[in-house]
């Protein structure tokens, strides 16, 4: 048995998935007649009160282009110093877009309204970038799966208001923040003009993100995703497969917070654990204490065919997902209580 929590992307598609993507009614979506995925847009879309949205291959694609369509070259973008669009997306903001962050010293990838006024340069002072644009990521990926205060985001998006400022969500993991929250769609899509969410994490699909938004800045999303080159043709098969998730599971993901939140209480009572990080989702960071090695502790649970990720400084990331069933779960917390290092 192999019991990989490297990440939630790892997930295959189920039988019921794969029957409904080998069921799709599908066009070229580049012309736009691809039904299942005007389906899918149209879904989503509606989930968060928009009138638009874009399929797109990949999350960091779907992030990317909202960045150029918020900005121009030269400004500024704040986000936190976890940001999976500073850390994770390969320069991509400097690269596509001729951007710079400012990064905020934020807590678990999260951050404070006054923090984002304090980080807004002078729009008169034209020796510093000008800041076009605010990014949030919800739930936070390097942060531990940690959820925002709704009530801070709603801060943030009265201090975009003020000094005219774009306000992007990379929810890439929303839906966990959703179930772990008690929150709905339509909140987030009162307050962010761009959101992207991703269907290949914890929904358990193959491939795929979108990206929804007001009318008037989604305009050009098209062509941005063109010019990244992430038009595609018959890709309802891929649709197909974001709305079997969105219909079976969604909700279950309840289901891999509690799991998570089990396999951090077997983490907690060992000795060479260090610190575990609060868990609200289905990612968990830990620390190891300073004699243990990262890479020892990572190759013990490899030769018992579990598979985590070292993130450096003797870090180290579990993640639940669709795959991790129950068997799976007693097999690695009874690993976990016998390990020996």
């Amino acid at each position: 048995m192999i019991i990989d929590l490297r990440s939630d992307t790892i997930t295959k598609p189920s039988k019921g998935m794969l029957e409904a993507m080998l069921s799709a009614q599908v066009g070229d979506d580049v012309y736009k007649e691809d039904s299942t995925v005007n389906a899918l847009e149209a879904r989503i879309a509606k989930m968060f009160g928009k009138k638009t949205a874009l399929f797109f291959p990949s999350g960091s694609m779907a992030n990317q282009a909202a960045i150029k369509l918020h900005t121009n070259p030269g400004e500024q973008v704040i986000c936190d110093k976890y940001a999976h669009v500073y850390n994770y997306e390969g320069g991509g903001a400097s690269f596509n877009s001729g951007v710079s962050c400012k990064l905020i010293d934020g807590h678990r990838g999260m951050f404070t309204a006054s923090q984002v006024e304090e980080s807004i340069n002078p729009p008169d002072f034209y020796h510093s970038p000008l800041t076009s644009l605010v990014a949030v990521e919800n739930t936070t990926n390097k942060g531990g799966g940690a959820c925002w205060d709704f009530e801070e985001i709603k801060k943030i998006r009265t201090v975009c208001k003020e000094h005219n400022l774009g306000y992007h969500l990379d929810g890439a993991r929303l839906w966990n923040a959703l179930v772990a929250k008690n929150e709905t769609a339509m909140q987030y899509g009162d307050l962010f003009d761009t959101i992207s969410v991703c269907l290949s994490k914890g929904l358990g699909c193959p491939i795929g993100s979108v990206l929804v938004g007001d009318e008037d800045i989604m305009k050009g999303a098209i062509r941005i995703r063109k010019i990244f080159g992430g038009g595609m043709r018959q890709v309802g098969y891929l649709a197909a497969a974001g709305l079997y998730a969105l219909d079976t599971n969604f909700e279950r993901l309840a289901e891999d917070h509690k799991k998570a939140k089990e396999v951090g209480e077997v983490l907690s009572i060992l000795s060479m654990i260090k610190k575990v990080e609060p868990i609200e989702t289905n990612i968990i960071i830990f620390e190891l204490n300073p004699e243990v090695s990262e890479t020892t502790f990572v190759q013990k649970l490899a030769d018992k065919n579990i598979h985590i990720i070292g993130m450096g400084g003797g870090k180290l990331r579990i993640v639940t997902h669709l795959d991790y069933t129950d068997v799976m779960h007693d097999r690695l917390l009874s690993i976990l209580r016998n390990l020996d290092i």
